[in-house]
């Protein structure tokens, strides 16, 4: 049997890392390759634990570059890919919607180009993993949860590269015969997220007595997923799924941001000592994102009754590990959150 070489895209951003860890860790036979473009988001730093493993190399390349992605197909001779690299922040997508087309659909496009050329002689022992996200699916209103056949109905630049993205894979799949599996997931939370997201924006933000803020009257739902959890599904799907088959992976777990805002808050002034409620003076509402989703949810009763996957943790427990590990990692927040990212918060939250 051929030994896998597993190309893991975007594997120095937050859920990337998690997923490679838990490659690299279990599976010691795996040669990991860690494929990252290094922008803001993405940060080796959340995986030094592992960097120096005989099992793992890391490369530093850019997916939009068709040339160097075939190059390396042929000097590492992956046998599957795990492709998570994606610009993923809605906002940033408003701003910068081409950004978005160049890294989620080009470079989807290329990677799955690179990998019909360099599978092309034996499709059936090769397997490209795609993972996406709940929000293709648009807005839920009262009631129902996404299926794995709910219609794609993309409400943002962001969602809609992803949307994009998905069908190619499936595309490919048709057309050229490789072998795929997807997965669409919900809103992730847990350590190593960039502080762009509302969870550790938010445990940053009490911590420092900045402003909480609060999109509109805060009454939009997601469901949550610790990511580690994400990262078991992952592995999950890969190792098990069935070729052309999507998976939806989610936590049964929904929360209104403004009740999870209150929280974190009640969690933040308990581990600072706080008075009780303090936190909760911090908050301070938004003009609305554009195009706001009402509501994600996701069904997850296919991964659970086929794979055999569910959540570990109970949303309680989850966010108490996240807050006590950005509690006692301060050096990693202080140091993504400097320089530019600076500049891009006070563009996105300053003076609304």
């Amino acid at each position: 049997m051929t030994k896998k070489k597993i190309l893991i895209t975007g594997g120095a951003g937050f859920i990337g890392s998690h997923v490679v860890r838990l490659f690299v860790n279990k599976y010691p036979d795996y040669e990991i390759y860690n494929l990252d473009k290094l922008t803001y988001a993405g940060n080796l730093k959340n995986i030094t634990d592992i960097e120096h493993n005989k099992n793992y190399t890391f490369i530093k390349a850019d997916l939009v570059d068709a040339n160097q992605i075939h190059s390396l197909f042929e000097q590492y001779e992956f046998t599957d890919v795990i492709h998570l690299a994606a610009e993923s922040h809605v906002d940033r997508s408003i701003t910068n919607p081409l950004d978005f087309v160049m890294t989620n659909v080009v470079g989807t496009v290329n990677l799955l180009n690179a990998a019909k050329a360099s599978w092309k002689n034996n499709l059936d022992n090769h397997l490209f993993y795609h993972v996406s996200t709940d929000e293709v699916y648009g807005s839920l209103h009262d009631g129902g949860f996404f299926l794995e056949t709910t219609p794609y109905d993309p409400q943002s630049p962001y969602s809609a590269s992803k949307a994009a993205s998905d069908h190619f894979v499936r595309a490919y799949h048709n057309t050229y015969k490789i072998k795929v599996v997807l997965s669409n997931c919900s809103n992730n939370y847990g350590p190593n997220q960039f502080p762009e997201k509302l969870i550790p924006l938010f445990i940053n933000n009490i911590r420092n007595n900045k402003p909480l803020p609060v999109y509109g009257k805060g009454e939009n739902v997601r469901d949550w997923l610790f990511v580690i959890d994400h990262a078991r599904a992952i592995d999950d799907v890969f190792h098990k799924g069935k070729v052309g088959e999507t998976y939806n992976i989610g936590g049964f777990n929904e929360w209104k941001n403004l009740d999870l805002i209150k929280v974190i808050c009640k969690a933040m002034d308990k581990k600072l000592g706080r008075p009780e409620g303090e936190s909760e003076k911090l908050i301070t509402y938004v003009t609305d994102r554009a195009g706001h989703d009402l509501r994600y949810a996701i069904d997850a009763n296919k991964i659970m009754n086929e794979l055999g996957w569910k959540p570990s943790l109970q949303f309680e427990e989850g966010i108490e590990k996240t807050i006590d590990w950005y509690l006692a990692n301060q050096e990693w927040m202080d140091e993504v959150t400097s320089g530019n990212y600076q500049t891009y918060y006070d563009k996105m939250y300053t003076n609304r």
